[in-house]
């Protein structure tokens, strides 16, 4: 991991943060955020008996939680107990403070969600729509973004069935795919966009989205007509379907004079839609 001394606020407090750009992940020094949540001057004893705790309860998360070094009071960088995203909400569920509680009713409210999509799954399209109106994307935006998730879900759905295996092997599919169509990889696309956690596709332009969409959609019914049994004969119909929409990004450069991947990303989207009305 890459040092990365940044420092984030939290209820004026601070809250020691790490980004690794490798695995694209936040992780939080512990202590920092029980001082603030349990409001108790002494993090690492109440962090100490609270692993032991866990463990008591068979939780494996005290010993899936990592180190890092992060920047002391002393001004020197000494190693401390860090946690994603994940285990954080985890390790917040834990602590019985009124500072955790709004996190833990949005868990609830999340999960409440997520089970009500899974019975009902066109209301997650009625939420991501919502989302999305809320942050400022365009409805033409939005309807090509919606549909770019149909199209990904035709996609994983012939994986599936193609025996791929979720997780790594679709990432490697998917940046076989976006790179043959965009010039870029799945990590330096993001980068060209300035983006780290954040989604790609929720900062692609309408054009962007319309050539990753037919990048995916050639993809799967070529996957479809050849069948393909191993791993490599699904990573070549992938390079397959990403180049098909490649040459099209290129003739429409060449029919414009300018490039189709450009660095714009959420935050000029919308800006450009603001002063279009």
């Amino acid at each position: 991991m890459k040092k990365n001394k940044s420092i984030k606020l939290f209820e004026s407090k601070k809250i020691r943060t790490h980004w690794n750009i490798e695995n694209e992940k936040w992780y939080f020094s512990i202590v920092d955020v029980i001082s603030v949540l349990a409001e108790n001057s002494r993090a690492r004893k109440y962090w100490s008996d609270l692993k032991k705790k866990l463990k008591e309860e068979g939780s494996e998360l005290s010993e899936k939680i990592g180190q890092l070094k992060m920047l002391a009071n002393d001004g020197k960088m000494r190693m401390t107990d860090v946690a994603d995203t994940e285990q954080l909400f985890r390790l917040i569920q834990s602590v019985p403070s009124k500072k955790a509680e709004p996190f833990k009713l949005w868990l609830a409210k999340v999960g409440k969600e997520r089970i009500d999509e899974i019975e009902d799954p066109e209301l997650a399209f009625e939420r991501a729509m919502e989302t999305y109106l809320k942050k400022g994307y365009s409805k033409e935006w939005i309807n090509q973004r919606l549909k770019s998730i149909e199209v990904r879900k035709e996609l994983t759905d012939e994986w599936d069935k193609r025996n791929v295996k979720k997780g790594l092997e679709y990432a490697i599919l998917t940046n076989e795919i976006t790179e043959a169509w965009s010039g870029f990889d799945v990590k330096n696309y993001k980068k060209l966009k300035g983006l780290k956690k954040e989604n790609l596709r929720d900062n692609m332009t309408n054009l962007e989205l319309v050539l990753n969409m037919l990048a995916e959609a050639t993809t799967t019914e070529i996957s479809k007509e050849k069948k393909p049994e191993t791993f490599d004969q699904n990573r070549k119909i992938a390079n397959q379907g990403g180049t098909i929409a490649g040459n099209t990004r290129r003739e429409i450069e060449e029919k414009t004079g300018k490039p189709l991947v450009t660095s714009a990303n959420t935050k000029k989207l919308i800006k450009n839609k603001n002063k279009d009305e």
